[in-house]
């Protein structure tokens, strides 16, 4: 089967790759970020209310835990701060893990953001604790696990670190059981730069470390998305004994799964069925007695992941916050959702010759589920487009 590619040109598709549903990892927690289905009869204009397919969108949670990926909700994956407001987002937290009972704990297997976004004008330390603590309650209550998002209204307000230990502090005591912190790059929203308290990394991570440190009894683990493979693993050294590592860096995610990070990644919404296999063969080569077995296994997992790098680094490739594209693009091709639409009109913010490399290299990681469907609707994305 081919299909001519505008940039790529006549692209003949890869044998199709068949991927088995899979049990939990044992050796490492992963939580794949998903993404929320527009609805494509609602009005999803740039700033309007997110209307947002429910149905298609809780499908598509059911598909992650079925490869047996944990699923980060509401974080920006779900447009957070891009499209998805706060109305809309309190019915996603709700439905999700209500979604989740039927398949175990809520707190377990759905942890979703809470942040401060639905408070734009929030001008002091009080008030943003305050928006940060009605959305750690809508969480709670819930029964879905907290994860602490950033907050642009914090990046702001705060004059240094002093002014995030305060805060978070706070959160802690709200908390009620531990709680992931996320701490999200500029490259995916620049209005978070200098988070911590400085636009140095060295300085911002110092004070990251020492909060950490400070409440390790109320940290489960932290998030981190800086793209930097040398950064991360010298922060997972500095941690308190039991908070994890969950590594968010698109790029380099085998190399830090294997050295011993966790994950809580937006590309795992992308290629769920390749990193729950991979995870798998992880798991049986670290509990491997021989070494040969052993290094055969690890070769098995990064010859699995290994064509999904290239895949990833396309989606989120600069601008970084445009990621979202890519993912909905690739649900829509495997049939996941009946249109390429997205809240807040975002599914313009990637070319159309950016679309036909995420294709190919989408088929090549083997990730085209049904490659007849998937070849239709580029065909007729490409014809709406005139070519």
């Amino acid at each position: 089967m081919r299909i001519d590619l505008p940039g790529v040109g006549a692209y003949p598709l890869r044998e199709p790759v068949t991927w088995p549903a899979a049990e939990p990892a044992a050796s490492r927690i992963a939580y794949a970020a998903a993404h929320v289905v527009a609805d494509p009869l609602g009005d999803n204009t740039p700033g309007s209310p997110a209307a947002v397919d429910w149905d298609a969108t809780l499908r598509f949670r059911r598909h992650l835990w079925s490869h047996g990926l944990r699923v980060a909700d509401a974080m920006d994956t779900a447009q957070r701060n891009m499209g998805l407001d706060w109305a809309a987002t309190k019915e996603l937290i709700r439905r999700s893990a209500a979604e989740a009972r039927a398949y175990g704990d809520p707190a377990t297997l759905v942890a979703c953001g809470a942040g401060t976004d639905h408070a734009p004008g929030a001008d002091d330390l009080d008030a943003i604790t305050a928006a940060y603590g009605e959305q750690i309650e809508t969480v709670q209550a819930a029964g879905a696990g907290v994860i602490i998002m950033a907050s642009r209204q914090l990046a702001r307000v705060a004059s240094g670190p002093a002014d995030y230990h305060r805060v978070y502090g706070k959160l802690f005591g709200l908390a009620d059981r531990p709680v992931i912190l996320h701490w999200l790059g500029e490259m995916f929203d620049p209005q978070l730069a200098g988070y911590w308290g400085s636009r140095d990394v060295a300085a911002a991570t110092e004070s990251f470390l020492e909060l950490v440190h400070a409440h390790a009894a109320t940290v489960d683990g932290v998030k981190v998305s800086l793209l930097d493979e040398e950064h991360e693993v010298r922060l997972r050294a500095a941690l308190p004994g039991g908070v994890k590592l969950y590594t968010g860096d698109d790029f380099n995610y085998p190399s830090l799964i294997r050295s011993g990070s966790h994950a809580l990644l937006g590309i795992f919404d992308a290629i769920a069925p390749a990193a729950a296999a991979a995870l798998q063969v992880l798991d049986a080569a670290e509990a491997a007695d021989d070494e040969a077995e052993r290094e055969r296994l690890l070769a098995s997992y990064e010859e699995i992941l290994a064509p999904t790098v290239p895949l990833s680094r396309k989606i989120f490739e600069t601008p970084t916050y445009h990621y979202k594209t890519g993912i909905v693009f690739l649900a829509w091709l495997n049939g996941h959702q009946d249109a390429f639409a997205m809240v807040n009109g975002a599914q313009s913010a990637r070319s159309l010759l950016h679309l036909s490399e995420v294709f190919a290299l989408a088929d090549q990681a083997g990730l085209l589920a049904d490659q007849e469907l998937a070849v239709r609707r580029m065909r007729a994305l490409l014809e709406v487009n005139g070519l």
